[in-house]
Formats: structure tokens, C-alpha cells, sequence
């Protein structure tokens, strides 16, 4: 059995470094309006990298009058290609700003938030979908800085992604168009919003509105409005998602169908396995990165007092078009 070691002290550090634990506290919390000689900050630095020496996080937050935690909320949807990559962009994002993401699932959770951001310390929560008004009213008397789609407007409305899938739909020539619902009800929100985007896009265009069928990612079950939609003579499907439009690319080869010549698919969100789909799947890219930028800044404006204004609705969308359409 290993034993942890002692834990290394600012006391430590300003002993091994030969000056007062103040001048260490300047040091390591750069401390604006004190000149410290170059020298003594060096040999503070040195003397903290020799101790491995880490600020401990109670410290920490009594002098920076708050914590460096961001607590992630994270509603009941499966952890896929896409919310992997926002979390990995936000957290890289909020890290160049000394703040630290901490992720929590709520599915399955007894805990509330106010109780869970009271447990890590959280000095503000993200979510992606708006917090109810008494859990904001309890986060907000713990002093953490809510920043959430109604709160501050920062998770724009994603129908220009299904506006975009569309229109290169209908540009491809295609008059009957359908859409791919996912079944469970966790998806819902988010998939309506895209689907207002296609409903809006073909009305501008003058085509029918969608045929919009909702399935499981089982083929048996996407066999269904794979059959419905050709009896409506639909030729183009927009998804909700990559995921489920490769799953329905597997469904039509399951039933001797094939992309585009009977069926054009488009996806959204430009995972990975899009382009090793059969055929290589045409998607809308959701650039990951600027989002969790954007987020992390929207945070900071929190932190500040301030408030982050909605960006373009149509930011970092772009069109990915490849062998399904």
C-alpha cells in the first residue's frame, strides 16, 4: 500500500525560496499593483515547481473572491460525437482563462443543482437547455452565475442548421422532402428547432412542407417511414443528426434502396464516421471550436457582471457536400 505524501505548503515554498509566505502569495497569484524583483520571483518559481506545490482551491477562492469552476449541466442525452467534442472545446476555452469545467450529468441524479454546484464550489453553471426559475433563483442566492439560453441568449437557435439542409436539398432539385425525427423524447427540442429551419427553407422555396416520421436507431424500425416516404414520393430525407442518417443509409440497403438514386440523405453535425458512411454522408459542420469559444466567453462576460450577446444564428454552419445527395 502507497501512503500519499505530505502536501507542500506556501509556507514550504516561501522557506525553500527564502522570503516571506507574502511575497510567495504575490508570486503565485500574480498579483496586480506589487513589483517583485525579477530574481525573487524567479526563485519563488522554482521553489514551487521543486515542491510540485498547488494552490489549494479554498485558498484560491478566498482571494480571488471566487472559485475557478464551471459547472457543465448536461440534460439527459447520450453522450455522443458532438457533445464530446463541445465539452472538449469549452473546456480548452475556459482553461485559457484559468477556469476549470467540471461536467454533470443529470440523468438519473437525486442531487439537486443548487446542491451540486454548492458541493464543487461552482462560481457559474452552463446549460444547454434553460434552467427552471427556482432552481436559477437558488444558484443565483449561492452567488453562482447562471448562464443559460434564456439568461443570457448564448445558445442560438440551431433552425439555420436544418434551414441549411434544406436548401441543398431543394437546390439538388428535390420537390418532396422528408424528415427524420429522433423517437426518444429527450432529442425532441432540439430536433424541433432543426426542423423549423426545413419547414421554413421549403416554404420559402414554394415545395410542400416535410413529411416528418420519428423512428429508433433500429432498422427494423426505420424501415417503416422508409416505406411511407417513398408511398408520399419523397426523394430527399433531411436527419436530425448524422447518427440517425446512418442509420437510415443501413435501413434503405436493408431494402434495396440506395443514395441518392432512390433516396438523398443529409445528416447534421458532421461527425467523424460521416465521410466512411456508404455512401459518404452529406451533413452540416457545426464548427465545435467557435462554439465553445463562444460559451467560455459568454461565461467570463457572466463572471464580470456583463452579458454576451447572441452570435449569428448561422455562425459556424457550413455545408458538407458529399456522395449521399
Amino acid at each position: 500500500m502507497t501512503h500519499p505524501r505530505k502536501r507542500s505548503t506556501s509556507a514550504d515554498v516561501a522557506r525553500v525560496a527564502g522570503v516571506s509566505r507574502t511575497t510567495v502569495s504575490y508570486v503565485l497569484n500574480n498579483r496586480p499593483g506589487e513589483v517583485i524583483p525579477e530574481e525573487t520571483r524567479r526563485r519563488v518559481l522554482e521553489a514551487a515547481e521543486r515542491l510540485q506545490y498547488r494552490a489549494n482551491s479554498s485558498a484560491r477562492t478566498l482571494a480571488a473572491g471566487r472559485s475557478d469552476i464551471v459547472l457543465l449541466s448536461i440534460p439527459d442525452l447520450p453522450i455522443g460525437p458532438s457533445i464530446s467534442r463541445f465539452v472538449e472545446e469549452l473546456t480548452s476555452s475556459l482553461a485559457e482563462h484559468g477556469l476549470t469545467l467540471v461536467t454533470h450529468l443529470m440523468a438519473g441524479q437525486s442531487r439537486s443543482l443548487p446542491d451540486v454546484c454548492a458541493a464543487v464550489g461552482a462560481s457559474a453553471v452552463l446549460g444547454f437547455e434553460a434552467f427552471d426559475d427556482d432552481i436559477v433563483q437558488a444558484m443565483q442566492r449561492l452567488g453562482v452565475t447562471v448562464v443559460s439560453p434564456t439568461a443570457e441568449g448564448v445558445f442560438p437557435s440551431m433552425a439555420p442548421l436544418g434551414r441549411l439542409q434544406a436548401e441543398h436539398v431543394i437546390t439538388r432539385g428535390h420537390r418532396r422532402i422528408g424528415y427524420l425525427l429522433p423517437a426518444q423524447v429527450r432529442f425532441r427540442s432540439m430536433a424541433e428547432d432543426r426542423l423549423q429551419g426545413v419547414i421554413s427553407a421549403c416554404a420559402d422555396a414554394g415545395v410542400a412542407q416535410p413529411v416528418v416520421l420519428a423512428a429508433d436507431l433500429e432498422i427494423d424500425d426505420l424501415v417503416r417511414p422508409l416505406r411511407r416516404w417513398r408511398d408520399a414520393s419523397v426523394t430527399a430525407v433531411c436527419a436530425f443528426n448524422d447518427e440517425h442518417a446512418i442509420a437510415l443509409l443501413a435501413a434503405m440497403r436493408h431494402i434495396g434502396l440506395s443514395a441518392p438514386e432512390d433516396l438523398a440523405v443529409i445528416g447534421a453535425d458532421d461527425i467523424p464516421m460521416a465521410r466512411f458512411a456508404a455512401p459518404a454522408l452529406s451533413t452540416v459542420y457545426f464548427d465545435l471550436q467557435e462554439a465553445g469559444r463562444y460559451r467560455a466567453e459568454a461565461v467570463l462576460a457572466g463572471l464580470r457582471g456583463g452579458h454576451q450577446h447572441s452570435p449569428s444564428p448561422a455562425a459556424g454552419l457550413r455545408l458538407v457536400h458529399r456522395s449521399s445527395t
